[in-house]
């Protein structure tokens, strides 16, 4: 496989710092805006206040969701390109999508903390974008630097029912393509060995149709008692349509021109 090949002048402006500080930019904005007002007032008989709203937020998409999503809008610039092998043995570049909202996570197959939540919240995404799902792709970068196989990503999508979005793509590839990948999309990763548990960023881009990074949310997973990582059904209900609102919202920002949906993947 092809090793990710940045533009020229791209490798500085995509280094792990500036990254990091994109999306530290955006924490602060979104941090920024709830100082500025959009924490819940009360109004001079008791009455709540209706919360006023970050600038550059969806319209369609709630005060609540947004906080849920910790959703801030970043720098429009274009996604990092990259070129992996999907769980069904299919080759793709970024590039393949142009013309779609492409969904972009960071997924261990191996992973029984946070990846499931977010693999669920896929799920329903796909199912509530109704008949926008085919402007749409779920992508998702394996993160686990031991478990590299074409296989493991095949059998993650099985075991969390992935295979029923049909725009869902587990990629996969050479250890030193993932960890450039990982860099060029600020991810850290820590896997000190094949026995310990996989540690990285939980992070999820929207990129618009022209390849733009447009927003950017860091999905949440809470654990009860015995340590089992869940998510209360409301709240995964909640970012499954947060997704598909801000993909849909993306879907009609800019041209509108359309990847072909039988479009074969690069060779």
């Amino acid at each position: 496989m092809e090793q990710v090949q940045p533009e020229p002048q791209a490798a500085a402006r995509r280094s792990t710092r500036d990254r990091l500080l994109v999306s530290l930019l955006a924490v602060v904005v979104l941090i920024a805006a709830v100082i500025g007002g959009l924490a819940l007032r009360s109004g001079g008989n008791g009455s709540a206040v209706a919360l006023s709203r970050a600038s550059g937020i969806p319209a369609s998409v709630s005060t609540s969701q947004a906080s849920q999503m910790a959703l801030a809008p970043i720098p429009a610039r274009t996604a990092p390109a990259f070129r992996l092998t999907d769980q069904n043995g299919r080759t793709y570049s970024l590039s393949s999508f142009r013309g779609q909202v492409v969904v972009l996570g960071f997924s261990d197959p191996h992973c029984t903390d946070v990846c499931p939540i977010v693999s669920q919240e896929t799920v329903d995404a796909y199912h509530d974008l109704g008949g926008a799902a085919s402007n749409v792709v779920f992508l998702s970068v394996n993160v686990n630097p031991y478990v590299t196989g074409v296989a493991a990503m095949a059998t993650y999508t099985r075991q969390h029912q992935l295979g029923s979005v049909p725009s869902w793509h587990f990629l996969t590839g050479p250890v030193s393509d993932l960890r450039a990948i990982w860099r060029a999309y600020g991810i850290e990763v820590s896997a000190p060995n094949p026995a310990a548990d996989v540690q990285h960023t939980d992070a999820l881009y929207f990129i618009d149709p022209q390849g733009q990074e447009r927003y950017l949310a860091t999905p949440e997973v809470d654990h009860d008692a015995k340590g089992t990582a869940y998510l209360p059904a409301d709240q995964l209900a909640s970012w499954g349509d947060g997704i598909a609102l801000v993909s849909q919202d993306l879907t009609s920002s800019g041209p509108a021109d359309r990847a072909d949906p039988a479009q074969a993947p690069t060779a």
